[in-house]
């Protein structure tokens, strides 16, 4: 199974339903509630997607979202050794340095979903977009 590391912006896209990315975000959490992979966040992402996700809902209904989120993924720690090696990155986005550094950290992650590729490039892991893995997986598993 594919240890897949889910970047926050592919979950709001599949808990907001946005358009066009909801499609390839709602098939990533398909085959992880499938257990054909195993997706991962960060503990961070949770706090980041509260703020964001409340500009669409109530805060019990944010909460219920998250809470079932929760329940379908492993959630990695962040913590400040972590926070430590995001600083000293020189990512120029920090949110998304202390999603590289926590993946990384798990030593099990096999790629970064996100439709952020750019913001992920200096980093050693793989990064797709959830499309790009989508194809990947389907070329994978039909082989």
């Amino acid at each position: 199974m594919e240890n897949v590391f889910v970047d926050t912006d592919v979950i709001v896209d599949f808990l907001t339903d946005r358009k066009p990315f909801s499609l390839e975000s709602a098939k990533i959490f398909s085959l992880v509630d499938q257990k054909k992979i195993k997706g991962c966040v960060s503990s961070l992402a949770f706090s980041n997607l509260y703020y964001v996700l409340r500009k669409f809902g109530t805060h019990k209904k944010v909460i219920n979202s998250l809470q079932e989120l929760s329940e379908l993924v492993d959630i990695l720690k962040v913590d400040s050794d972590i926070v430590k090696s995001a600083l000293t990155s020189g990512f120029k986005d920090f949110e998304d340095s202390i999603q590289y550094y926590t993946a990384l950290e798990y030593n099990k992650i096999d790629c970064i979903l996100t439709r952020n590729i750019k913001d992920f490039k200096d980093g050693s892991l793989p990064v797709m977009t959830p499309e790009t893995f989508l194809v990947t997986f389907e070329n994978t598993a039909s082989s």
